[in-house]
């Protein structure tokens, strides 16, 4: 049954209530039409928060039939807080203890203000609650980039009045850095890097930018549009991280028991299928773009990992064992 016009673009019921609270306080009668017609709902639905409130908040609200409307019969200071459940407690610490990945950046500072703001409306055992499982949750990322914040924050102005961007920039084990003037599309903290994911005006395509190698960031006071075909998801749909490849490869690895258990319950890429094999061992499947970035995955998991193909994959960990054994020779 298709939705409403309504229906689609109705506000969340917080958002109703404490509209409701604030007429109330305001000593204004609402009635269950008149809030209706503010919020484009049924009346019906009006009523629902009403009861609500009522009995579910026990705010002391009665109905004025002189007047048409709602009222306080005491005095209602603040909106009461909503309780929170074990699932919801826990998902509030989650978020609080991720705030660790964005050390060091613009984020930072704004998320922990953000955090102590809510957690200091939250009541007494909601806070015990929280407090007896902030010892028993951390995040603690590996190797965290020192990031410059002053770029960072020329970058995030510039992405968020999309203008055009100049700077620095040295590709990886380059020598001497290039001038780079690119439209600045988005920027994304993945596997503890980050990177800035920009149109390169003189290549005419799309380059993704480690932000320890980018330098000097100036924006123009030129403007552009990012268009609406772009997809992070979609651009990145052949990568397991940021590289992006011009190929197309199934890769197929066999893990041992040791790897295998590693592998199990967790999502390394959108196209993965996993085949279990006797022993406890397993065969992943995925479908990448970048021969490259996949040498550098299969190698991080030592003798653990076979490649079952390509074979060019195959052949290039070939050549850096023997790299790596010639490099080692007593």
């Amino acid at each position: 049954m298709a939705k409403s016009k309504s229906q689609s673009f109705s506000r969340p019921p917080m958002e109703r209530m404490m509209r409701f609270h604030d007429l109330l306080k305001e000593q204004a009668y609402p009635n269950c039409n008149q809030v209706a017609k503010e919020f484009e709902v049924s009346w019906r639905t009006i009523m629902r928060d009403v009861d609500f409130m009522k009995c579910r908040l026990n705010l002391p609200m009665e109905f004025d039939t002189r007047r048409n409307g709602y009222f306080y019969t005491e005095p209602v200071d603040q909106f009461p807080h909503l309780p929170l459940s074990e699932s919801e407690i826990f998902a509030l610490l989650v978020a609080h203890k991720a705030i660790a990945q964005y050390r060091g950046t613009p984020f930072e500072q704004p998320l922990a203000l953000a955090f102590k703001r809510l957690t200091g409306q939250l009541d007494s055992n909601t806070k015990y609650s929280l407090g007896n499982l902030d010892e028993a949750l951390s995040f603690r990322p590996f190797a965290p980039e020192d990031t410059d914040l002053e770029s960072f924050e020329i970058l995030t102005r510039a992405l968020k009045e999309r203008r055009v961007m100049k700077f620095q920039y040295r590709n990886l084990d380059a020598d001497k850095a290039q001038a780079r003037v690119v439209h600045p599309y988005h920027l994304a903290c993945v596997d503890n890097h980050w990177y800035l994911f920009a149109f390169d005006v003189k290549r005419q395509a799309m380059r993704t930018f480690a932000l320890p190698r980018l330098k000097s960031p100036e924006i123009t006071t030129e403007r552009f549009t990012i268009p609406k075909k772009f997809n992070l998801g979609e651009h990145l749909k052949g990568s397991l991280t940021v590289f992006k490849g011009e190929d197309d490869y199934e890769v197929v690895v066999d893990f041992d028991s040791w790897g295998a258990d590693l592998i199990r319950g967790r999502k390394w890429h959108a196209s993965q299928e996993i085949t279990e094999l006797p022993r406890r061992q397993l065969r992943l499947r995925l479908r990448l773009n970048s021969i490259e970035e996949a040498e550098r995955w299969v190698l991080s998991w030592g003798a653990h990992a076979t490649v079952v193909r390509p074979q060019a994959l195959a052949n290039r960990l070939r050549a850096t064992a023997a790299t790596l054994q010639s490099r080692y020779q007593p």
